[in-house]
């Protein structure tokens, strides 16, 4: 099972985006459907909240004055907290019980409203943000609910920045011209992303790496993704291991593979092999195989560890499984570390690379090729660190 959520600002869309998931099969769970069904005539929920906020949050028939209530909550933190308190633990149990009533294959939608304020990205294997730009749902808010344009802003600001949905989103999908544009993209995400997804999951496979070589310039937004799934990950897994984002795509202003690599730190190969389940439950399945180090400057030896991918055919990723305080795990931290630290070494690692990268257009060969660089890397670091009294962190 696919658990997706669902989310964008007010007067974004994203309605319209579950409807035409819902259209292609998912399995829609609409967080404010929940919240006015737990607070029905006749619940404890409404019971509470009326000796929370008083009987004047009441229609004369005896339901939720729902306008009533919002002047009584909104500006008022406390008072949001307070309701907060008595709606959410019951939308997550009725979400959870939806859930695990949907069938095995199914890809499970979660539109819920406030689910980054919430916290709860990490929670699913993938998180969709509807994104418009403000002037348009200010435009959608005083046209379809009739609230003025001081409303809509006032209602806009009380939300999180487009800056942080841009971070906690895996997938943006913009909705500001036509249904017809904003279907087409749906539909492509449905069937590029979600299908795949959820059927890679299921059977426990990552996606394929290519045997091509690509370096690309140093992307930004490579430590925001990295953040984003280490977040999914100790989700995952807990408080077991730690999990750092190391290689190439670590280090600011260096050319890479367009491949993000992490790492978790365990205290035994044993204890990696035990969180191989969870750790695919989460969207990560163990690749199979061998997998070792080399030892760099050490010919014949290498150090065992566990490989995980992704399953999710959005991204690429490298997932390594390390002993703590193993010459491989140190080695990663030391030269992450090392590179961000020194400009020379990260640029003549960035023209190491741009030279192999034109004389061996493959992976095999490229890395091959680069590790008398490694070598020399290692021996420089090493120095760094001694002269730095360098020591393995975050």
């Amino acid at each position: 099972m696919l658990r997706v959520g669902l989310t964008g600002g007010i007067g974004a869309g994203k309605s319209a985006v579950a409807r035409r998931l819902a259209e292609h099969g998912a399995v829609i769970i609409d967080a404010d459907l929940l919240a006015r069904e737990v607070v029905e005539p006749g619940t404890d929920g409404l019971a509470e909240i009326v000796a929370t906020f008083g009987s004047g949050v009441l229609t004369p028939e005896g339901a939720l004055d729902r306008p009533a209530l919002g002047r009584q909550v909104f500006g008022d933190e406390s008072a949001r907290r307070s309701l907060e308190k008595i709606i959410h633990p019951r939308v997550r149990v009725r979400t959870a019980s939806l859930t695990h009533a949907a069938a095995p294959d199914a890809i499970v939608v979660n539109d819920v409203p406030l689910l980054i304020e919430a916290g709860y990205g990490p929670t699913y294997h993938l998180l969709i943000v509807v994104m418009a730009d403000r002037a348009v749902r200010v435009e959608r808010l005083t046209r379809i609910r009739g609230m003025s344009p001081a409303e809509a802003d006032a209602r806009i600001d009380a939300q999180t920045s487009d800056e942080q949905r841009r971070a906690a989103g895996d997938v943006l999908l913009t909705n500001e011209d036509d249904l017809d544009g904003l279907h087409a993209r749906v539909d492509a995400l449905w069937r590029d992303r979600l299908v795949e997804f959820e059927r890679n999951l299921r059977s426990g496979r990552s996606v394929r790496k290519s045997p091509e070589l690509r370096i690309v310039p140093a992307d930004p937004s490579w430590p925001v993704t990295a953040a984003r799934l280490i977040a999914r990950i100790r989700h995952g897994i807990g408080d077991r291991a730690t999990v750092h984002h190391i290689g190439s795509t670590a280090v600011p202003g260096l050319p890479a593979k367009d491949i993000i690599d992490l790492m978790i730190g365990v205290r035994t190969l044993d204890e990696a092999d035990a969180l191989a389940a969870d750790l695919g439950a989460a969207g990560f399945p163990a690749r199979p195989g061998t997998w070792a180090d080399h030892a760099h400057g050490s010919p014949g030896r290498t150090w065992p560890k566990r490989l995980h991918g992704c399953a999710d055919p959005g991204y690429r990723i490298n997932l390594h499984v390390r002993v703590t305080g193993s010459p491989g795990w140190r080695f990663a931290l030391l030269m992450r570390d090392h590179l961000r630290a020194v400009p020379a070494a990260r640029d003549a690692y960035a023209a190491a690379k741009s030279e192999l990268a034109v004389r061996f257009p493959d992976r095999a060969g490229y890395a091959e090729a680069k590790e008398p660089w490694f070598q020399e890397e290692a021996r420089a670091a090493d120095d760094w660190a001694i002269a730095t009294g360098w020591q393995p962190g975050v």
